[in-house]
């Protein structure tokens, strides 16, 4: 078996998680840096900046259902690739990455034509107002245009982390990334194009990341590439990619509809001033949970690869070392969220009666934020071991069973109604990490007897 493959099966787990951690981690990094820097640009424009801000907040929840099905083939199919690299089959894993490509291609054109057509009811739909509606149009339009290269960049940087070069996995997201922090003040400020050229910057990164890692897969250094004869989509081959990418897409696209369900809540009860303080939190939540997935990320073909060549032991000990790191990572930076509050809170906008509310609302949506720690873990596990029915559960558990019902629910029976839209968040919390514990205490011993 080749190099990266027998490093997976024989280097110290310690040592090979943090060589794949570290670039994954600081791949999630900069990507935050990606997803967010739109909005600290946004958040700053002289006079417009808070009600432009609250209108790019709105289009989060069609960018992540685009995310979400990059997700669905990338994240369903480098675990099944990563398995049949275990199992001695490289050439079942280079169908698997052919497959994909053709997938992610034609889910672009799709949803391209979709959202342009659906565009402003959709943003009204989602808590768009009639203030905000022109510059989530705007940020919008643009950024849809772009769809194919998130497809690619996204969905097809999985299956070079899982063949163990998490360097150049990191690569392809910090060079869009720098393109996009270096084109953002020049196309919104020094060309005095706004929320417009916030997007343009956003597009033309992306479109670079994906060159980069088409030019990666077609290349020599490779050790599962892009050959046209496994671009041919066969079900026996997309459909188990399918079915456990369910997970992760689950994932990510309820946090759309989870967003809308914020959205229009805090609208209806607290104005623009209520979803600008959501857009903030839901980057401050980012800021927390990327790196833990980055580092879910390192652990993912150590785990699959060992899965799939029947050595447990090293698959229970990557998953120890991978909790204790991920849960001491989020308690340290909630605990900054929770003393720092307007430090963080300021980095996205400079004004006060925003940064005030944001402040108290924070102390309210994150007050046991560091257990999620154990349930990102527990899930990204059991989708790294093949487990599509069990991660399909506990991604739809903690949204779309708990928390878009509280946020409901709840303002029925307590009198400050945004403090209960706010206070959904740690009630579903506590019970989805309970639930998710205690199913993975059961299943986890049992897959890796």
């Amino acid at each position: 078996m080749n190099e990266k493959s027998n490093k997976l099966a024989e280097r110290s787990i310690g040592k090979l998680l943090v060589e794949m951690a570290i670039p994954a981690i600081l791949a999630q990094i900069v990507n935050i840096l990606y997803n967010i820097i739109d909005r600290i640009y946004i958040g700053h424009i002289s006079q417009i900046g808070a009600t432009a801000l609250t209108g790019v907040g709105v289009t989060f929840p069609i960018i992540m259902v685009i995310s979400a099905f990059s997700a669905l083939v990338g994240m369903g199919g480098a675990p099944r690739a990563a398995i049949k690299m275990g199992e001695r089959d490289e050439k079942a894993a280079e169908k698997i990455l052919g497959n994909c490509f053709t997938a992610l291609l034609g889910m672009s054109v799709i949803l391209t034509i979709v959202f342009l057509a659906t565009n402003r009811p959709l943003l009204l739909l989602f808590g768009a107002s009639e203030e905000t509606l022109p510059y989530a149009l705007s940020y919008l339009n643009i950024y849809v245009c772009g769809t194919v290269f998130v497809q690619l960049s996204l969905g097809l940087n999985s299956f070079i982390t899982t063949q163990g070069f998490a360097k150049i996995s990191m690569i392809t997201v910090a060079v869009g990334a720098a393109i996009n922090i270096i084109m953002d003040p020049i196309l919104i400020f020094g060309f005095d194009m706004g929320v417009e050229g916030a997007a343009i910057a956003t597009v033309i990164s992306q479109g670079v990341s994906a060159l980069w890692v088409l030019r990666f897969l077609t290349g020599k250094k490779a050790k599962l590439r892009l050959h046209r004869c496994n671009m041919r989509l066969e079900r026996s081959t997309i459909t188990p990619v399918l079915l456990l990418g369910l997970s992760p897409f689950i994932m990510q696209s309820t946090e759309s509809l989870l967003n809308i369900a914020f959205n229009t809540s805090l609208l209806k009860y607290g104005g623009d001033l209520a979803v600008g303080a959501m857009t903030i939190l839901s980057s401050l939540t980012q800021i927390q949970f990327m790196p833990i997935q980055g580092l879910c990320q390192g652990a993912q073909p150590i785990m699959s690869y060992n899965y799939g060549a029947k050595n447990m032991e090293r698959v229970r000990a990557t998953f120890r070392l991978l909790a204790i790191s991920a849960f001491s990572y989020c308690t340290l930076i909630w605990l900054l969220m929770m003393l720092l509050p307007v430090q963080f809170i300021s980095l996205f906008s400079s004004q006060q009666t925003l940064i005030t509310y944001t402040a108290w609302a924070l102390r309210i949506f994150m007050p046991i934020a560091f257990l999620m720690s154990m349930q990102t873990c527990c899930q990204q596990t059991f989708l790294a071991l093949g487990q599509a029915k069990v991660s399909i559960f506990l991604a739809l558990l903690r949204k779309m069973i708990l928390l878009i019902p509280l946020i409901y629910v709840l303002p029925v029976f307590l009198e400050d109604k945004v403090f209960a839209v706010f206070f959904a968040e740690p009630v579903a919390d506590l019970m989805a990490v309970t639930a998710t514990i205690s199913a993975f205490a059961f299943h986890f011993r049992r897959l890796t007897r």
